[in-house]
């Protein structure tokens, strides 16, 4: 089983900054691409970020210059550093692992594993 869990979600003035972090567990075999998605009410979920294991990142226009996606391999961990956060910015903020599941005779095809999300809140 793969789990994902963020954190570091919470209310913030505009203009202020917040770190998410994102770590995958379990059974894994390789994370192929870590990335950051989220969802406002009534509106579908987007991706903010992500990032592929050799670090090549892609980013959502509006986020540019402001969110920095970053990676730790060996601790299997995704980062978001949130700077000049808007009250757009308000949102919850799903991990996703597009990772293989290490299975007890042999390794699965990729799958996407997601986190429960944590609540961004940016005031103005």
């Amino acid at each position: 089983q793969v789990q994902v869990v963020e954190s570091g979600g919470g209310l913030v003035q505009a203009g202020g900054s917040l770190r998410l972090s994102c770590e995958a567990s379990g059974s894994i075999f390789r994370i192929i691409l870590m990335g950051w998605y989220r969802q406002a009410p009534g509106k579908q979920r987007e991706l903010v970020a992500t990032i592929t294991s050799s670090g090549r990142t892609n980013y959502a226009d509006s986020v540019k210059g402001r969110f920095t996606i970053s990676r730790d391999n060996a601790k299997r961990t995704a980062y978001l550093q949130m700077n000049s956060l808007k009250p757009e910015d308000t949102a919850v903020y799903y991990c996703d692992a597009n990772a293989i599941h290490s299975r007890p005779y042999g390794l699965g095809s990729p799958d996407d594993y997601w986190g429960q999300g944590t609540q961004v809140t940016v005031s103005s």
